[in-house]
């Protein structure tokens, strides 16, 4: 029985194409510049502390603009907030190339954060609004830009820094130039958002307790990330190109533990203790760099190191925000970007101060409380990430669609996502339906994906109303009686998958149907995955259904043989 995805992920449109260059090299941001701090000192006849404020500088403005950027692209669009953005990213780069004075580059890099907070805030909704084959094989295109952006961008940073210390600055001018002629050229214009986001919602958005709460636990981390980033290339007492193969091994682990094991360890875990541990070994990491500052070989051991750590808390941590956040996405969006780059843009600028007037050690040492402190603000909302997790806060995770079913109808379920092939899937499940006398429950499945600090819901609740309400239309013309259901996931797969177990236990349902993942066999049986946890929790029959294909019962002991099928 094949088990191919329906779709190559990496057969998209040139707009996606472009789209995701220009991630790449958004992605390198930081690595680029990172192997470069040294030099940048020696050169312009700067402190640490006074080269620090390029970091200060960019995150600062990227934060306060966050707060604004989801008000202007309901207004001009997407698109157009895209290109906006990455012409102040081609532009401020080349200038903080020419410059002279750290004071000039300083001032460079906070346009350059304008830029940035106007990009990061679109690119991916871009790229799900223009793939082709549904939104699975955008989120793999866009993981895929994700880590070749963190790996390759201290390699290259090292490498152009080892010519010359604006290297970096005019190698990304010209890469992001590329990037935006062929974003103008080839991706199309997209709707406005029905709904304009008032300019104050990001901040009014903080007056709920759990956005608050996790936005705190973020500014702690980012303090500490930023503090560890700012300053710990200085006692590594190496070349730009050494630097930036430190930087190419922290990067490459970042990049796997945020795509590859965070998924993975909060399905088995849960999302609130593997931050507990995350933050706990992030700040004995801080605490051995402290320790360590005078021996180089610690600080570049416990870097390189401190990339798993940082993978699995880039994604968790802004799904922690995803799980309690009561406003839609992209406001949460807005009103947490803003709160944990406050904190990573004030930590290099105190860490400054902190080591002029004490030693080196200290930045460190309070970086290490940060991520200490970070684990009680998280307790303090312990209680709002479970109940999410579990389902169990308001609103709920499951939403009636079309007519009510009758009590003790016995359905069969059927769970489909925003992919080409639902309608068939559908269709499959209905025979199912047919065959055994029973009504059908078409559960949609509207997930808001995760990936590293990004968040974006690649179907509207309106699109899955509708989308529900034509499936309905269909069956009930074939005479299959038929009710709806939306399902909302964040990130989480297993959550979902959960959900909809007890969902099926709950109403006694006959047979539970799921169809092929986009994403290929391997992603779908995997432990942590929504067919895996759907297999795992629920009581009733599950089966996996393909258009003309006899349907194939999944058991936890199957599950295991079709990853690789």
């Amino acid at each position: 029985m094949s088990s191919k995805p329906t779709s190559n992920p990496f057969r998209q449109p040139r707009a996606v194409w472009a789209v995701a260059f220009a991630c790449v090299i958004s992605f390198m941001g930081i690595g680029l510049v990172d192997p470069i701090l040294p030099a940048l000192a020696h050169n312009l006849n700067a402190t640490p502390s006074q080269v620090s404020l390029l970091f200060t500088s960019y995150l600062v403005v990227t934060a306060v603009a966050m707060l604004f950027v989801g008000w202007i692209s309901s207004r001009i669009g997407a698109k157009r907030t895209l290109i906006y953005g990455l012409i102040l990213i081609v532009i401020f780069a080349a200038l903080a190339g020419t410059s002279g004075s750290v004071g000039g580059i300083v001032g460079f890099r906070a346009g350059w954060g304008l830029g940035n907070a106007m990009f990061i805030a679109t690119s991916l909704a871009v790229i799900v609004a223009s793939a082709s084959g549904g939104f699975a094989g955008a989120i793999i295109l866009y993981e895929t830009a994700l880590g070749l952006g963190i790996a390759v961008g201290p390699l290259l940073g090292g490498e152009l820094g080892s010519i010359s210390w604006r290297g970096p600055f005019f190698g990304v001018s010209v890469l992001m130039g590329i990037a935006l002629i062929a974003t103008a050229l080839f991706v199309p214009s997209l709707p406005k958002p029905q709904h304009k986001t008032s300019i104050a919602a990001p901040l009014q958005a903080l007056r709920h307790r759990g956005l608050l709460t996790m936005g705190i636990m973020a500014l702690l981390y980012n303090w500490g990330f930023f503090t560890m980033l700012g300053y710990a290339p200085y006692p590594m007492e190496l070349s730009a190109q050494k630097l930036g193969l430190v930087f190419t091994g922290w990067g490459l682990l970042v990049a796997a533990f945020s795509v590859y094991f965070a998924p993975r360890l909060q399905a088995r875990f849960g999302t609130a203790k593997v931050l507990y541990v995350n933050m706990f070994a992030l700040g004995i990491v801080m605490a051995v760099i402290a320790a360590g500052v005078q021996t180089p070989a610690v600080v570049i051991v416990a870097v390189i190191v401190s990339g798993a750590f940082i993978g699995i808390n880039n994604t968790l941590t802004t799904q922690a925000v995803m799980l309690v956040a009561p406003v839609e996405r992209s406001v949460a969006s807005s009103a947490y970007g803003f709160v944990r780059f406050i904190g990573g843009g004030l930590a290099p600028f105190v860490a400054g101060k902190l080591a002029d007037a004490f030693n080196l050690s200290v930045p460190f040492y309070l970086g290490g409380v940060a991520f200490i402190l970070a684990i009680f603000v998280l307790a303090s909302g312990h209680k709002l990430v479970t109940a999410a997790e579990a389902g169990l806060s308001e609103p709920a995770p499951l939403e009636a669609v079309g007519p009510v079913a009758d009590a003790g109808s016995r359905p069969v379920v059927v769970a489909v996502g925003a992919t080409p092939d639902a309608g068939e899937v559908v269709e499959a499940a209905a025979a199912i339906a047919r065959d055994l006398g029973a009504p059908l429950e078409v559960v949609r499945v509207r997930e808001t994906v995760v990936i590293e600090e990004l968040a974006v819901d690649p179907e509207d609740e309106d699109d899955a109303r509708a989308a529900v309400t034509e499936l309905l239309g269909h069956l009930a013309a074939h005479g299959i009686a038929a009710t709806g259901q939306i399902l909302r996931s964040v990130g989480d797969h297993a959550a979902a998958g959960r959900v909809l177990a007890r969902h099926a236990d709950e109403i006694d349902a006959r047979t539970v149907a799921v169809g092929r993942s986009p994403r290929g066999p391997a992603s779908q049986f995997a432990e942590g995955s929504f067919t895996s946890a759907l297999t795992h929790s629920t009581t009733r029959t599950v089966v996996l259904v393909s258009p003309g294909a006899t349907p194939h019962e999944l058991t936890a002991d199957v599950l295991p043989s079709l990853r690789g099928a």
